[in-house]
């Protein structure tokens, strides 16, 4: 059985379906555009098959991804990502600005399409429309 988090904490519940080794991974594998198994294991060197099965199966009972039978015979599906899944690319494009900062060596940076020049991500308010740096966490009561 998996060891979920028993927190009353966004972070922590987030990570009862994101925080498994991979998981995070093959849904960034699903919105660069590997969408089949085969290219999924191809591009993650050292997942095994039956573990890209079931985080799959994973990923799609918890709604971040949804599968479409393309062949029948044998069956083989494509994946694509839900709204849900969808949403995290700015998860995605964080953990690539921290990387730059942070890793030793870093791989990858995030850069405006347009200019070619590295971005930051910024805080927005739509209620007083601007850019916000004074943000603080609230805790939700029930």
């Amino acid at each position: 059985m998996k060891k979920t988090y028993n927190l009353p904490c966004n972070i922590a519940q987030t990570l009862n379906i994101i925080g498994d080794r991979w998981t995070l991974l093959i849904a960034h594998e699903i919105l660069v555009g590997n969408t089949t198994f085969s290219s999924i294991k191809n591009a993650l060197e050292g997942i095994s098959s039956n573990l890209l099965s079931e985080r799959l199966k994973y990923l799609e009972e918890s709604g971040l991804i949804e599968s479409n039978l393309y062949s029948a015979h044998p069956p083989r599906y494509e994946y694509t990502l839900t709204d849900s899944g969808k949403d995290l690319e700015h998860v995605f494009n964080s953990m690539i600005l921290w990387g730059e900062q942070h890793l030793e060596k870093c791989y990858k940076k995030l850069v405006h399409e347009k200019c070619g020049h590295e971005v930051e991500i910024n805080y927005y308010c739509s209620h007083c429309d601007e850019n916000v740096e004074d943000l603080r966490v609230l805790k939700i009561n029930d």
